[in-house]
């Protein structure tokens, strides 16, 4: 081919001498059609070769062009799923959760949408109506909207009892309580790991799920069952204590207790303090008792007995009802006079609680008595001290 163009291009200089090299040329090559038949062999691997160089820089830039450019379904979707959104998610956790279900392509799309609306912190925990293939800013959107928000919400109170707690969520969910104490009965396969029960005192722990049943609103997944409820609860109980670093604080800083005997000292505060910023104290008088220089070391409470009577089906009473046989039944695991601390959590404490628990203030205090009907509450040292405390609460018809 490169011959027959140096030929071409020469033909006028050489003359006759260039037109005979080429006839001859012609004819060794088998006649006229030779040279035209490469040439069309030559265009047609050319166009094969730059085919495949434009595929290979086709396929490359759309490779790169993904670093740059996220990736993102367009519009508001089609069809439609449901995704529950975990209490504690953060914007990664629900764009990962949304791509798990098919709504958004990436979850770089749905975490930008997040950042550019600033409203999007006001997504809630719960369970959404969405569709797939949706934008990452038509999910943000749709996740802000009311609507489609599937709400089946439960308020657990703090510091209700595990049977308590039962009968709310059976009200709520039509669920019979029997199913939530079948569910109960084994707290580690509900997710308590089996280090949270153990003592310092040697005494034999009988796993509960008492005090791990963390009380916060809940959105109740459609189809959900007593199992995953309760499990919900306990992942809720592990996240709050998590953040606190409450069983790492108490274990330093709680003089060789562990994180279930604080436990229960949070379910105690929870019990009988009266306001919020009497927890710690109660906390303080509880370790004191149980630990300290109290002539009985027992916690001499009344809330652990109305948790005994209502733990065996019976009606709880306040202390100036219950007999002498009741406050002071040394068959009951939780009497008043038992040494050491109770078996379990009386009730399922809040964050304040705990946190009064791991970090108490620092005081010699024993006793303490409400003085007056909003609640305020005087703490002693000594039983006199307690006795002029008790003589006010009379006075202002407390006790």
């Amino acid at each position: 081919m490169i011959d027959d163009l140096d030929l071409g291009f020469d033909e006028q200089e050489r003359g006759e001498k260039g037109k005979h090299r080429r006839s001859a040329m012609r004819k060794r090559n088998g006649g006229s059609g030779g040279g035209r038949g490469r040439t069309v062999l030559a265009l047609l691997l050319a166009l094969v070769l730059l085919g495949g160089i434009g595929g290979g820089a086709f396929y490359g830039f759309d490779r790169i062009q993904n670093y740059f450019v996220t990736p993102d379904y367009d519009g508001s979707g089609t069809g439609e799923v449901t995704v529950a959104i975990k209490q504690g998610a953060l914007i990664a956790d629900m764009a990962d959760a949304l791509v798990a279900a098919g709504v958004v392509k990436s979850a770089k799309a749905f975490v930008e949408a997040a950042e550019a609306n600033s409203r999007s912190k006001n997504i809630q925990p719960g369970t959404y109506k969405l569709r797939k293939q949706m934008s990452g800013e038509s999910a943000v959107t749709a996740m802000l909207d009311p609507k489609n928000r599937i709400v089946n919400g439960v308020t657990i109170p703090e510091g209700r009892t595990a049977k308590s707690v039962y009968k709310l969520l059976s009200e709520k969910t039509k669920i019979p309580v029997k199913e939530f104490e079948a569910a109960a009965k084994d707290p580690i396969a509900r997710g308590v790991p089996d280090w949270w029960f153990k003592r310092s005192d040697g005494k034999k722990v009988k796993p509960s799920i008492e005090g791990f049943l963390y009380p916060d609103t809940y959105e109740i997944p459609p189809k959900a069952t007593a199992e995953t409820i309760i499990e919900l609860m306990v992942e809720n109980f592990l996240s709050v204590t998590g953040e606190m670093k409450f069983a790492d604080r108490v274990q330093k800083e709680r003089g060789g207790i562990t994180p279930y005997e604080a436990l229960i000292v949070a379910s105690l505060a929870q019990a009988e303090a009266g306001r919020k910023e009497d927890l710690g104290k109660v906390a303080r008088v509880a370790y004191n008792r149980a630990y300290g220089e109290f002539p009985c070391n027992c916690l001499e409470m009344d809330v652990t007995v109305n948790y005994y009577l209502e733990l065996t089906g019976q009606d709880t009473k306040t202390s100036a009802e219950m007999t002498r046989e009741e406050l002071l039944d040394t068959k009951n695991p939780y009497s008043r006079k038992l040494r050491g601390m109770i078996p379990t959590p009386i009730n399922n404490p809040g964050r304040d609680a705990m946190a009064g628990a791991m970090d108490p203030p620092v005081g010699k205090w024993l006793w303490f008595v409400a003085v007056d009907k909003k609640g305020t509450t005087e703490f002693a040292e000594t039983y006199d001290e307690q006795k002029k405390n008790e003589a006010k609460a009379r006075e202002n018809g407390v006790i």
